[in-house]
């Protein structure tokens, strides 16, 4: 892409992107993730669904003359194993306007929430398990 490109390069371009993706899955560790389609769709439709209402709900309290916000940590439980799923999931999490995991220690979360008055606990609950339903992790 620097140097210009051509409608001739794109063929070698797909087939070294594809060799280098299937070197890179090639070499990652085992892991104990079985996606499946119907709980990973639930799950991709709340991420989206959940990003839209927390980012209108950020933005709204960030336009606010008086900011209306209870900023603060929260200890959730969840149950994920360390390693990859944990990080996996840890990422997901991450991605959520609103709040940021912190600390994952043993089966607590850590979560740093501009809202403690929200019901972050039950709603953490619901995204590990349908997490973990939609990896085949149950």
């Amino acid at each position: 892409m620097i140097a210009g490109w051509k409608k001739e390069d794109l063929p070698v371009g797909l087939a070294s992107a594809a060799l280098a993706l299937w070197i890179s899955v090639s070499l990652l560790p085992p892991t104990v993730m079985h996606p499946r389609f119907a709980p990973l769709a639930r799950l991709v439709l709340r991420f989206l669904t959940n990003s839209v209402l927390a980012g209108w709900d950020v933005a709204r309290r960030a336009l606010r003359p008086r900011l209306d916000l209870r900023p603060g940590f929260v200890a959730v439980p969840f149950g994920l194993p360390a390693g990859t799923v944990r990080d996996a999931f840890l990422v997901y999490q991450s991605l959520q306007p609103g709040t940021s995991p912190t600390s994952a220690e043993g089966e607590t979360l850590q979560l740093h929430c501009l809202d403690v008055s929200q019901p972050i606990e039950a709603s953490m609950a619901e995204d590990d398990a349908l997490f973990k339903r939609a990896i085949g992790h149950e």
